[in-house]
């Protein structure tokens, strides 16, 4: 999809950090991380409730009072005269809603996108079966179900990415090297007290008293050293990747503010902005979604207008250390100049925010570079990808 005139204001993407599985956020529903997130990074920004025009709400994983998600949390951080979609498309999400607001955006309109997901603790739905034993009904767990299978291609997600190795040919210790380099580009945003993350990260404050919850910084990241990755069993005997070169589940928040370009001037203060420019979305075969971000991505720059030559920085959503093989082979594009600052294969995959996290990484990244053009792409479930080129410009 080309998008026109549709920018976000720099500095106005933002993330929460990370968390663990079963960590410090599995008892906070997504749409309280959200409300706490959301209301903190919109008045760090100097960016007034009433100022906004719409609100897309990203999520995968269902929370308690889900059903009147966006109007709920518009009324949460002050904004109670707005609403809008919400759009739910597993790892892909966060294109999406981007895209979505693009789409509900009119004029000099300013919509926000907020994507949360809590995969800890994932609910389990009860389906009436009255032809079950008994009329025993019959259950699914909406995240454990959907890790374990894609049930139109019959195989897990692991054996998906272990596939896609078999046919390309990575090695075991390609994935491994792979792995090691990602964690190596994360700690150069832990530097100087994670300066380059306090650029775009929103502190989790949320509850009070004794049930007050904070989270300063991602929780659960795993130590990369060459040594002892090596020493780790793949988690199939015939597969290439371990439990260091996939990703692991997490909970978190993401946002941005999208609005026209000349509106994004206004509420950057002079810091500049940061054009979307097209968005892209592919399918590949079954069993193959590692390779689906690669189709994405050229869709996306064909788009608008690009190729991959033009393209000075690659964020990537990587939960198999083959996706980041399987793209640079594919494209040529470095594996140096992808992630500069680490991935979702190091910090986690809370699903629907993941992707703005990455989108965040590459804007500040290229803020801090003086400008220029990225290019975020990522997998999804059920072989799909969806992609998105943006311009970081005065």
């Amino acid at each position: 999809m080309k998008l026109t005139d549709t920018a976000i204001p720099a500095g106005m993407v933002w993330s929460s950090p990370f968390a663990k599985w079963q960590g410090s956020l599995s008892g906070v529903s997504s749409l309280d991380l959200a409300a706490a997130v959301t209301t903190r990074a919109l008045a760090d920004r100097g960016v007034a409730p009433g100022e906004l025009s719409g609100l897309v709400l990203g999520w995968s994983v269902p929370q308690p009072d889900i059903f009147y998600g966006a109007p709920l949390l518009a009324a949460r951080i002050g904004a109670e005269g707005i609403s809008g979609p919400m759009v739910s498309q597993a790892c892909a999400t966060s294109v999406a809603a981007l895209q979505a607001a693009a789409a509900s955006r009119s004029g000099d309109d300013v919509e926000l996108v907020v994507t949360t997901d809590r995969t800890s603790n994932g609910p389990t739905l009860v389906y009436p079966n009255p032809g079950g034993p008994g009329g025993s009904p019959r259950t699914t767990h909406w995240v454990l179900d959907s890790f374990a299978k894609d049930p139109w291609a019959g195989r897990g997600m692991l054996a998906a990415g272990d596939l896609v190795a078999s046919e390309g040919g990575f090695t075991r210790e390609q994935a491994d090297a792979l792995t090691v380099l990602r964690g190596e580009q994360y700690a150069t945003a832990l530097a100087d007290d994670r300066a380059f993350q306090r650029r775009y990260m929103v502190p989790v404050e949320v509850g009070s008293g004794r049930r007050a919850i904070t989270l300063e910084a991602d929780e659960g990241v795993r130590p990369a050293e060459q040594e002892a990755i090596a020493r780790l069993e793949t988690v199939d005997p015939e597969g290439v990747h371990t439990f260091a070169s996939q990703t692991h589940p997490a909970d978190g928040c993401a946002g941005a503010v999208v609005t026209s370009t000349a509106r994004a001037r206004e509420l950057s203060g002079g810091e500049g902005v940061v054009s979307l420019l097209a968005t892209g979305a592919a399918r590949v075969g079954r069993s193959r979604m590692p390779e689906a971000p690669v189709p994405a991505a050229r869709a996306a720059l064909e788009t608008a207008g690009l190729t991959i030559e033009d393209v000075d920085l690659v964020t990537t959503h990587n939960p198999f250390a083959v996706n980041d093989l399987y793209f640079s082979r594919e494209t040529g594009y470095p594996l140096e100049r992808m992630n500069v600052r680490g991935s979702s294969l190091v910090f986690g995959h809370p699903q629907g925010p993941t992707g703005m996290r990455s989108i965040a990484e590459l804007v500040e990244e290229l803020r801090l570079r003086g400008g220029g053009t990225g290019l975020f792409t990522g997998c999804a479930a059920g072989d799909t990808g969806m992609a998105l080129v943006v311009r970081v410009e005065d």
